[in-house]
């Protein structure tokens, strides 16, 4: 079968924000997205507040931006008016890859939407337990050739994505002794988790033809992997974040993405291959980021040579500084101290926990703080 990868600007961005709900006064989730929604109004292009899988959960949609700074103030934009409908309805929103003590059953499926039914009818109780959250950025590759090759450059920063945005250290009122729990959680999916390692197009397409002929997907949207191309917009799409909890950092994130994909559309050009991982090393990747968030001693090529992730890092942000300032993201890109500093959201939440005497309804309250705090400065 033939798939069409569209035309699209070089390194342009997007960005996908998900957020969950919440009650005011007890901090449990809120299944209150539809009645935001009514009472934004229908929107049309970009960008636009949509619904997500579960009745608690909002996703916020930049348009396309040349700069991460712009689709980040789309973003930030989005939270001001959703937050002015949601405030006389005893309703906050936060952002992180699990809610630290609402329980999965307890969980409303947004109605009316055949794809989400189909989900639930094929995974049941898997299906039921995505009570996540994440954030998605779309980078924008001229060439399909060169789609796959930068797949492979970016699974090889996957455990820094992971670590950098790990935001999930709590599952239904325990703490797991993960930094990414969603992590874990999503891959239960069959069409979710690290995706193939294609040698070109022709290859996936094969695969998709696969697939449909034996009823496991109808339509791409179903690969839910951690990176992915999303031909209807020309991108390569990087999925694997936990729900990030400050506009400042999905700022961060988001330039390290930009920088990366230009990075590697750059290597290409110069006739350089990009470096990939066996897989059984990025899967081991994901796992430790998953474990151990920033503390975690990552694999970092394909004779396995080791190190911490904050140290790579440390040598990787000033490594892009060029590209960052070519791409007008310096200061986003430098952002990236301000977490590995300050810590990530799971470390935050975990200092919270054990400053309240173990509160994971204080932890919700920071989470709330964080973003309206945020977003204010945005």
């Amino acid at each position: 079968m033939h798939i069409d990868f569209a035309r699209s600007h070089r390194s342009r961005l997007g960005i996908e924000w998900e957020l969950a709900c919440v009650d005011r006064r007890s901090g449990e989730l809120s299944p209150a997205a539809p009645e935001l929604l009514a009472r934004l109004g229908r929107t049309e292009g970009f960008p636009h507040v949509t619904t997500e899988l579960l009745t608690n959960t909002i996703e916020l949609v930049s348009a396309p931006h040349e700069r991460v700074a712009d689709a980040v103030a789309d973003l930030t934009g989005l939270v001001e008016r959703v937050g002015a409908v949601a405030e006389p309805l005893g309703v906050d929103l936060v952002s992180s890859g699990t809610h630290p003590f609402s329980q999965w059953f307890q969980q409303q499926v947004t109605p009316g939407k055949p794809r989400y039914d189909t989900l639930i009818d094929r995974t049941r109780w898997w299906g039921r337990q995505m009570m996540i959250w994440g954030v998605h950025v779309h980078v924008a590759v001229e060439d399909r050739r060169k789609v796959f090759p930068i797949v492979d450059g970016l699974m090889t920063y996957l455990p820094h994505f992971q670590a950098l945005s790990a935001s999930s250290p709590f599952w239904a009122g325990e703490n797991t002794g993960y930094a990414s729990n969603r992590a874990l959680m999503f891959q239960q999916l069959p069409t979710a988790g690290l995706p193939p390692q294609f040698t070109d197009w022709a290859q996936f397409e094969a695969m998709v033809a696969d697939l449909r002929h034996v009823g496991v997907v109808e339509e791409l949207t179903e690969l839910r992997w951690d990176i992915r191309p999303a031909p209807k917009w020309g991108t390569v799409e990087v999925r694997a974040f936990d729900g990030i909890s400050t506009a400042r950092e999905i700022g961060a994130l988001a330039a390290l993405t930009q920088c990366l994909a230009e990075h590697f559309s750059r290597e290409l050009d110069a006739g350089r291959e990009v470096p990939r991982l066996q897989p059984w090393f990025v899967r081991e990747n994901k796992w430790r980021a998953a474990r151990y968030g920033m503390d975690a001693i990552i694999i970092q090529n394909a004779v396995g040579d080791e190190r911490l992730v904050t140290d790579d890092l440390a040598e990787l942000r000033p490594a892009l500084e060029p590209i960052a300032a070519d791409l007008g993201c310096a200061g986003e890109l430098d952002d990236l101290r301000v977490i590995i500093e300050g810590g990530a959201s799971y470390q935050r939440q975990l200092r919270v926990a054990a400053a309240n005497d173990g509160s994971l309804k204080a932890v919700v309250s920071s989470l709330v703080r964080e973003l309206r705090e945020n977003a204010a400065r945005a």
